[in-house]
């Protein structure tokens, strides 16, 4: 099947190579020329035979949205555009009415697998019609891991079933995530145990916290057992924070995903002013001792209020 694919980064370049092992035509377009098979977004949609599968892999927001305002702009009638990144399952309905216009069919594919998909496969979920999802998936199958296709593939309902699956997907990321690293964190600060990476690696296998991700970590730890070369600086991408708005809206509980999210504001602060706060209150209530910016320990009780005498309650 032949395909044109927009973006080479990390993810479309790898799925580019993983779509030509398995036999199909790939054209790449990306906006570095070193990398990309033609010159300009007009250049593959004239390399493309019609009816075209055009997938976009670039990222969320604008950049998406605007490459979608040109495909509507130089695709025709019958061709298909395929939004395999990461964008909210909002912008997908607009997309699809643009295209629609225009009488070009649209689909969003949340895609799992980071830079290990081109060996393993990609998760792959999908939203839009079942015409247009049988169409793509010859590529789809190429694409998803090998096995049966409902273990990495699912068309999970109309347009933005796609990306709102893959919200919710890297929503419970954060949660395992989290989970795995303060676990980490609590062996590491044990005396008693002197193997902490040995003990992750001992639970890969017959255990019920097995997972991929408890995979990568102690793949991480063989190369730096304490990680003491990384920052505890953490990003989050966008699709943490959607899944909470999502959660909020319908007044589903997330204490564990929100935790997450909040974990990775919090390691981005030099200073936290909200625990600050706390050492105030408690110097405040209950006379306990704090420590000024330039080291030193403040006074226990030099400027306590009322409640804090005898009897008094501490936290």
């Amino acid at each position: 099947m032949q395909l044109g694919l927009i973006g080479l980064g990390r993810m479309g370049g790898n799925m580019r190579d993983r779509l030509r092992a398995s036999g199909h035509e790939v054209v790449g377009y990306d906006p570095r020329p070193d990398v990309s098979d033609v010159e300009s977004l007009a250049a593959l949609v004239k390399t493309l035979q019609a009816p075209r599968v055009v997938w976009v892999m670039v990222p969320s927001g604008e950049p998406t949205r605007s490459t979608v305002r040109a495909l509507a702009e130089v695709l025709e009638p019958g061709d298909l555009v395929i939004d395999g990144g990461n964008s909210r399952y909002t912008d997908d309905g607009p997309n699809a009415d643009l295209l629609g216009a225009e009488q070009i069919g649209y689909l969003d594919v949340g895609v799992s697998g980071g830079i290990w998909g081109k060996d393993n496969g990609y998760g792959l979920m999908a939203g839009g019609s079942a015409e247009d999802v049988e169409r793509a998936m010859p590529i789809f199958d190429a694409l998803r891991p090998e096995g049966p296709r409902e273990e990495g593939f699912v068309h999970a309902g109309p347009v933005g079933a796609g990306h709102f699956s893959k919200m919710v997907h890297n929503g419970i990321e954060y949660g395992l995530m989290q989970a795995y690293a303060e676990g980490f964190e609590l062996l590491s600060a044990a005396e008693l145990v002197t193997n902490v990476p040995g003990v992750l690696q001992a639970w890969s296998r017959g255990t019920v916290v097995r997972s991929w991700l408890l995979d990568l970590l102690v793949n991480a730890l063989k190369d730096d057992p304490t990680l003491a070369e990384l920052d505890d600086y953490v990003e989050d991408s966008g699709e943490g924070r959607w899944t909470i708005e999502e959660a909020i809206r319908h007044a589903v509980p997330l204490p564990v995903i929100s935790a997450a999210l909040f974990a990775r504001f919090a390691s981005r602060q030099e200073v936290s002013p909200a625990l600050k706060a706390v050492a105030a209150l408690r110097h405040q209530f209950g006379g306990h001792a704090v420590k000024s910016a330039a080291g030193p320990s403040g006074t226990p009780g030099e400027h306590a209020g009322p409640s804090s005498g005898p009897g008094s309650t501490q936290s």
